[in-house]
């Protein structure tokens, strides 16, 4: 159970999908850089439109692995109380590190959208993807900052995933769809035969080409 490339991967996780097609009120968005090449295929098989959605963890200074929060797309921010806390984190040295962090995500939109707008996502149906999900903080921490756009559903979907993350994102997304969980999961990588990284320039070409897709789609 092994997939070619991320198209591949975007295209079989679309079939589990379908209940969302021709759906006006759905959106989909991926990660950068390769939830983005899986995103597309599920957004072409649902004719539904497609954008990026950039999170950056708020790392722990002297501990950047421990994560304080995060930042995404849309100018939202959220803080794990708990690490904040027990680390004794000042309001300052968070806003130090937000402030760094907000200037890279904003570096990678305009990298990968340009001058366009995110989509506006309120009331809708957001289904977010990645090319896997490992321990599943990432998508965690991208399911926490699209709550507070307010969008009426948020679906997480990935081609693979540890079980143990599908388990978590459960209780924090509204729906959970995998393609494909093995357990032992090992890691993302050892599911694709081709896992090579994707260039911002790819990335920028494919939201590009959803655009086209979505202005040449005929208006009911």
């Amino acid at each position: 159970m092994r997939y070619r490339d991320r198209r591949e991967a975007g295209q079989r996780l679309a079939e589990r999908l379908l209940d969302y097609r021709d759906r006006p009120d759905v959106v989909v968005l991926g990660l950068p850089r390769g939830g983005v090449v899986v995103a597309y295929e599920v957004a072409r098989r649902l004719h539904a439109p497609l954008d990026v959605f950039v999170v950056r963890k708020l790392g722990v200074p002297g501990q950047e692995e421990l994560a304080m929060g995060a930042i995404a797309s849309g100018g939202v921010r959220v803080l794990n109380p708990a690490v904040v806390d027990v680390w004794g984190i000042p309001a300052s040295v968070i806003e130090e590190v937000t402030e760094r962090e907000q200037r890279e995500l904003e570096r990678r939109e305009k990298l990968y959208r340009g001058t366009r707008p995110p989509l506006e996502l309120e009331g809708r149906t957001v289904i977010l993807v990645d090319d896997g999900i490992a321990t599943g903080s990432t998508m965690r921490a991208a399911v926490a900052a699209l709550r507070k756009l307010k969008p009426a559903r948020i679906v997480v979907a990935a081609p693979v995933a540890a079980p143990q993350a599908c388990e978590l994102l459960a209780e924090e997304a509204d729906e959970v769809v995998c393609d494909f969980a093995p357990d032992p999961f090992y890691s993302v990588g050892l599911w694709y035969d081709d896992f090579a990284q994707n260039t911002d320039e790819e990335i920028r070409e494919l939201l590009e080409r959803a655009l086209e897709r979505v202005r040449e789609t005929p208006r009911s």
